[in-house]
């Protein structure tokens, strides 16, 4: 898979992604914000053996798609603060989750950004997956959240945030993120309570 700036917020460019292999595939038809993506260099399937669970209806069809895209992120700057750019989604075909490709392409999209003279990139997540894999690509807990309560996380534009990364795992930021997910009102599925626990390390799956 290669990296592509598929176009720079404001370029109206889209990407039209499956919505049964892609959590905000809507999003992604949306042109104002800039995206970028991860997809095969030929244009050919990036999941070629994939099959849907559903069919489509008959007022679309497959080849409307845009199938040779295995991960997208859409970003734009921050309505509030023009030095500061916002991945708004960040999406990974069903088949290829868990393969770190999401994080692959959000540090590419990093890269990019930093490039256009972005100080400061945020993104908020909803969930304790999303939260790990983002920490691994220099993000920190700000403390703050959205409001429907998702957290907001935040890193310079050229370099990790303190406190992040592989080696910061362990740090204050980084267990309080995960502690804000269990103090949420929204139920957590099990799966979720087990990554919580196994990485706090305090039998935080009860409840």
């Amino acid at each position: 898979m290669e990296y592509a700036l598929v176009g720079e917020p404001g370029d109206g460019a889209t990407l039209r992604l499956d919505y049964r292999a892609f959590a905000y595939a809507g999003k992604f038809v949306v042109g104002a914000p800039g995206k970028t993506a991860l997809r095969t260099p030929d244009g050919s399937p990036a999941v070629p053996d994939w099959e849907p669970d559903e069919p489509l209806p008959p007022t679309v069809e497959a080849d409307e798609f845009d199938d040779d895209v295995v991960a997208a992120v859409s970003f734009s700057p921050d309505r509030t603060d023009p030095t500061c750019c916002r991945l708004r989604y960040v999406t990974v075909h069903v088949a290829r989750r868990g393969e770190g490709l999401g994080p692959r392409l959000v540090r590419r999209t990093v890269s990019r950004v930093t490039a256009d003279g972005y100080d400061r990139v945020r993104i908020a997540v909803n969930n304790p997956f999303a939260y790990a894999a983002l920490h691994k690509c220099g993000f920190a807990y700000t403390g703050e959240r959205t409001g429907i309560a998702e957290l907001e996380l935040e890193r310079p534009a050229a370099t990790p945030a303190a406190e992040s990364g592989r080696d910061g795992a362990d740090s204050g930021r980084y267990r309080a993120g995960l502690r804000a997910f269990l103090g949420d009102d929204r139920a957590l599925d099990p799966r979720e309570r087990r990554f919580i626990a196994e990485r706090l390390g305090d039998g935080s799956e009860s409840g």
